[in-house]
């Protein structure tokens, strides 16, 4: 298929008006749209900008890809615009974006609609090709010259199908990958095809785009290959590449800077992949650059929420199921109990110690991690003994596996399965064995210091806590609050998490009511988002608050940490509880003084709203 079959005259706009990047997305979605192109506008809009949050696909040199596959697309197309005046898109080099081309691709996009999606996005490789498109004066001109460009690369992939290998040169393995799999991918892959060329480099590029691996590398590639480059924000298939030289990087680095990704390669320097107990080196745009300790610690509670959420809101059903005459559970109410508290909750903290360790040591950490927790479970040592555990065991294994690091690599497969497991549960054990009761009495020491605060102190309590969910809405400081909450449910206290809930709830909430009742304050695109703020508030997504948070903290932030700390100070003070640790409104049921407890809710949410209200300029005077 031909990109002009999915490019035409009706989806070029020469002349764009916006001068914003959420703008521009509308600006091309409208054009698809008005092209009978789109099944749904607002959910292709929202599938663009799930794209543009993993990463911009503002790409540099001026282009921007916007792209999606989704079934709110009813054939594929794409739609080319051109600012002259040029559009702030978060680009990777930083330079506003004048060329513009919205990929929209159907959920069941076949092979020829992609492969014709792929080969526009290496077109905009080359700079001649985009300084002509920066000057075409009619829609046939851009047309021409995509029609120009894509008879000129077919050549050019034939000359180089039919020419030999030459031997005697550098030969090197990449693999490229993007989470949309549509142009990040194949432009990564061209960049370092057209880099390798210019440097006298042979370079095979296996693409993990949206229809499946192509150019799949096979074991005589990688035997042969001095090295091996992953430029990929995707899962890649890595135990094939053990013991070869690898240079990790994104796959946006593949774009911006395959030069030096292939000089790396090049060098010799580049570290060998050791399989699961190790990796590559990371190139510095893909490493994480959080704490290793908050790193590991979220690793552990992401993987322990689920056990946390759905046992703690099977707990508190088993609380609807009491006779109301003896006050006795029901047969039903004990299943719940059972289910929840005596299995999924038993598991929280294993769970927690089991992953923190995977985090640190990888699969070899994993064993040592659980039982340590489990330990730490048995010995009501709680979330803190377990944290414990699962630093302790991931530690411990990193230095087993340098201390046996002496064994051939033909034995991997004993120390993984057994030397691992075996000296890593021993040693936590061992060591577990000796603190639980220290650790049983700190935990112990916590809960009676909370049981025994008064009302001025909870309340102030309630106050940090809810304020801390509204400082960065998901982020370190949100997510510490959080984790105290679900530690004091397992110690059996249930006031402080319903205060964190509330303060999570209300920076959306806070912001719905805001652009409902002062809609002066907010565009037509912010009032609409405000809507589904609602939802997100009720749901208690505090995330919802970002994106208003973002274009305007010095307003939204003070307000929404205002509304938050009320909420979590009047919900201690009205003495509410829960063993529900997330769910929102779909749990308040289960809060005990529910009535209370939505007071506080909303009373926090109407402090954010006025505050937004007083401290926002009307639309009309902040243009």
């Amino acid at each position: 298929m031909k990109i002009t079959e999915l490019i035409q005259r009706g989806t070029i706009a020469l002349n764009l008006q916006a001068s914003s990047k959420e703008d521009v997305i509308k600006e091309l979605a409208d054009v698809l749209d008005r092209e009978g192109k789109l099944a749904d506008k607002d959910e292709f809009i929202n599938a663009i900008q799930a794209r543009e949050d993993q990463t911009s696909t503002g790409i540099g040199e001026s282009v921007a890809i916007p792209h999606a596959k989704t079934s709110a697309v009813k054939e594929p197309a794409i739609v080319f615009g051109r600012s002259q005046a040029g559009i702030d898109y978060d680009s990777l080099d930083g330079q506003p974006a004048k060329l513009f081309f919205m990929i929209a691709a159907t959920e069941g996009a076949n092979r020829f609609h992609l492969d014709a999606l792929s080969r526009l996005s290496t077109f905009l490789m080359d700079e001649a090709f985009r300084d002509a498109l920066l000057k075409a004066d009619t829609e046939d001109d851009v047309l021409r010259l995509i029609d120009q460009k894509e008879a000129a690369k077919a050549k050019e992939e034939a000359a180089e199908d039919a020419g030999s290998s030459q031997g005697d040169r550098p030969f090197f393995v990449a693999v490229t990958g993007c989470p949309t799999g549509i142009a990040h991918t194949y432009m990564a892959a061209d960049g370092l095809k057209d880099k390798a060329k210019e440097l006298g480099f042979e370079i095979k590029v296996e693409t993990n785009g949206s229809d499946g691996v192509r150019n799949k590398l096979t074991k005589a590639d990688i035997e042969r290959a001095a090295a091996v480059i992953i430029a990929a924000d995707t899962e890649v298939e890595m135990g094939r590449f053990k013991g070869k030289s690898l240079v990790n990087a994104p796959v946006t680095a593949g774009i911006r800077k395959p030069a030096e990704l292939l000089e790396k390669a090049n060098s010799g320097q580049a570290p060998l992949y050791q399989g699961a107990d190790g990796g590559g080196e990371s190139d510095g745009e893909q490493e994480d650059r959080r704490p290793a300790f908050y790193r590991h610690l979220m690793s552990g509670v992401s993987n322990m929420l689920p056990f946390v959420v759905g046992g703690g809101i099977l707990i508190a059903l088993s609380f609807f199921f009491e006779d109301p005459v003896s006050g006795d559970i029901t047969p039903f109410g004990e299943i719940l109990s059972f289910i929840g508290g005596a299995n999924a909750f038993f598991l929280m903290v294993p769970v927690l110690a089991a992953f923190i360790a995977r985090s640190i040591a990888d699969r070899p950490g994993f064993a040592a991690g659980m039982v340590g927790g489990l330990m730490a479970t048995n010995a009501e040592a709680g979330f803190l003994g377990g944290i414990i555990a699962g630093f302790l065991a991931g530690y411990l294994v990193l230095g087993f596996r340098r201390m046996f690091s002496f064994v051939p690599q033909s034995l991997d497969g004993i120390k993984t399965i057994l030397i691992f497991p075996l000296f890593g549960i021993f040693a936590t054990g061992f060591i577990m064995y000796f603190i639980m009761g220290p650790l049983a009495a700190v935990q112990a020491g916590l809960v009676t210091w909370l049981d025994g605060l008064g009302t001025g102190n909870i309340v102030l309590l309630g106050i940090l806590l809810g304020a801390m969910m509204a400082v960065d809405m998901g982020g370190p400081i949100n997510k510490a609050a959080f984790t105290f909450g679900i530690a004091m449910i397992d110690a059996g206290n249930f006031g402080p998490h319903a205060a964190v809930m509330a303060g999570g709830m209300v920076p959306p909430l806070g912001i719905a009511f805001a652009t409902s009742f002062f809609k002066n304050k907010f565009n037509k695109q912010e009032r609409e988002s405000g809507k589904t703020n609602y939802v997100l508030g009720a749901s208690f997504i505090t995330e919802g608050a970002i994106p208003f948070a973002a274009a305007d903290p010095a307003r939204v932030i003070p307000s929404i940490i205002a509304g938050s700390a009320v909420a979590g100070g009047l919900s201690m003070a009205f003495g509410a509880a829960t063993e529900a640790p997330h769910g929102g409104i779909f749990v308040i049921p289960l809060v005990n003084n529910a009535p209370m407890y939505i007071v506080a809710i909303l009373a926090g949410a109407a402090v954010t709203a006025i505050m937004l209200g007083v401290l926002k300029k009307d639309v009309s005077k902040a243009a």
